[in-house]
């Protein structure tokens, strides 16, 4: 007879907080997108949200100021080109498969077991 395991109880994902988060930030990230391109920074905003250290953007919402789960930087696909995240022969792909920054926030979500792009859309 086989014993089962312990099923350990699972933590609930943090992408739960983020989407709480994201819906409190909405607007803040809306117009801060729009300044970047307004200000021909990039037409490529993109937005880290992670929970401890990037060394990514700059910090737009601080969760220790707005007792929240997440930090959110902002940056651009210029930065991330430059910093190696994203690889120039990348680029293209990336722009190609990049959606309206007027519908939908880019993220790029830093998470323990590494990081992704995921794109939001605005409420």
């Amino acid at each position: 007879m086989e014993l089962e395991k312990e099923q350990q109880p699972q933590s609930p994902s943090p992408l739960i907080g983020l989407e709480k988060d994201l819906q409190l930030y909405n607007e803040v990230i809306r117009e801060v997108a729009f300044d970047i391109i307004d200000a021909k920074l990039s037409d490529f905003p993109i937005f880290v949200a992670h929970q401890h250290e990037a060394s990514l953007g700059q910090t737009i919402l601080d969760k220790n100021e707005l007792k929240t789960s997440w930090n959110i930087n902002a940056s651009t696909l210029e930065e991330f080109i430059e910093k190696n995240v994203i690889a120039k022969e990348r680029q293209e792909y990336f722009v190609n498969n990049f959606k309206d920054p007027k519908q939908y926030m880019c993220l790029f979500v830093v998470v323990p077991q590494g990081a992704n792009f995921v794109f939001y859309p605005y409420k």
